[in-house]
């Protein structure tokens, strides 16, 4: 939609119908783009860090999300949600919530917003969040996270992502770390709730919390539109 708005020619790209099946490198594919004239790719890749390859390119690459990562634009436009609500980051308590370790959407989140000044909380099973989190904020339960933060920011629970073994059925998993309408009404008076999508009802969020007032979902989704013309837009 961001494309579309901005008038921008676009070409869809479907790697299961191009070279790649024959073995072509993601290397020689961009090239292939760059040498037709396109002159910005905007790429999702399950490899971290696929970009290193591409950095001797002409064509400007935006990482659409890498593996388990980063996820680039996802934190700008959620930066930009935070601000509009509250105007400011420094001191702001934000806890994320759910497949931490898993998630790109987190990986971003966590070190953006703690350079800017923010507090930053964990919740959700201790084999999804990773020791090395804690340079950027605690882990705590569930119930004390809801109760103190200015912002809760939910994650999808990635199941492909994870073994047999530890997984969770989406009721257990609701009534443990999800934001159920109990724990809704623990929360501050101001304070918001978030998530970047896909929404899993009923497992991450209460089926009636998604559109409920005190949550900015949809409110991330729109502005994640203007936020990529904004990333388009410079180049």
């Amino acid at each position: 939609m961001a494309e579309k708005k901005l008038g921008i020619n676009v070409l869809s790209f479907e790697p299961g119908a191009s070279s790649i099946t024959k073995g072509e490198s993601l290397y020689d594919t961009a090239l292939t783009m760059q040498a037709i004239g396109v002159d910005v790719a905007v790429i999702r890749h399950q490899d971290e860090n696929f970009f290193d390859v591409l950095r001797s390119l002409d064509m400007a690459i935006i990482n659409g999300g890498d593996g388990c990562g980063e996820h680039p634009s996802q934190c700008l436009l959620d930066l930009f949600t935070i601000q509009e609500q509250f105007g400011y980051f420094e001191e702001l308590k934000v806890g994320i919530v759910g497949d931490i370790s898993h998630s790109r959407v987190a990986n971003s989140n966590m070190k953006v917003l703690k350079r800017l000044g923010a507090l930053l909380y964990f919740a959700g099973p201790d084999s999804w969040f990773k020791e090395e989190q804690t340079t950027y904020g605690k882990h705590v339960a569930m119930d004390e996270l809801v109760k103190n933060v200015d912002v809760v920011m939910l994650l999808r629970v990635q199941h492909e992502r994870h073994d047999e073994e530890i997984k969770f059925d989406k009721e257990t998993y609701h009534k443990t770390f999800g934001l159920t309408e109990e724990r809704a009404g623990m929360m501050r008076e101001n304070a918001i709730i978030m998530h970047p999508s896909p929404v899993n009802r009923d497992a991450e969020i209460a089926d009636s919390l998604v559109e409920s007032e005190k949550s900015r979902i949809i409110t991330q989704m729109t502005n994640g539109v203007y936020i990529r013309m904004a990333i388009l837009e410079a180049f």
